[in-house]
């Protein structure tokens, strides 16, 4: 039987690796040797070349905001674009709530 696999990402290079999950086991980058980074198994990495897209990133799991799959609808909503970050992480600060919950937030109040 296969090993489910899930994503590790290293924000230093903007590479993906897609590997067999071990709660035990810190993973390094085969590039830089920095930490990998555990994104989840519904993770799509955005192209190399796209740094709005992995400045985005990069604020998502540095907030512990993971891409895992749950029941049946996927990871949920994720910001794309870092105007969606900026308006969630106002939000957080003006109302107190966590960085993290804003930033999965669907609709703004």
């Amino acid at each position: 039987m296969a090993t489910a696999r899930t994503s590790y990402v290293c924000l230093a290079c903007r590479a993906s690796y897609k590997q067999p999950y071990d709660r035990t086991r810190q993973r390094s980058c085969p590039r830089c040797a920095e930490p990998l980074i555990h994104a989840g198994s519904a993770f799509a990495p955005p192209r190399r070349r796209d740094t709005a897209a992995w400045r985005t990133l990069t604020v998502l799991l540095n907030a512990d905001v993971g891409f895992h799959k749950s029941c049946c609808g996927g990871p949920g909503y994720r910001p794309r674009t870092l105007r969606e970050v900026r308006e969630r992480m106002t939000y957080a600060e003006r109302s107190g709530e966590p960085v993290a919950r804003a930033l999965v937030r669907y609709n703004m109040p």
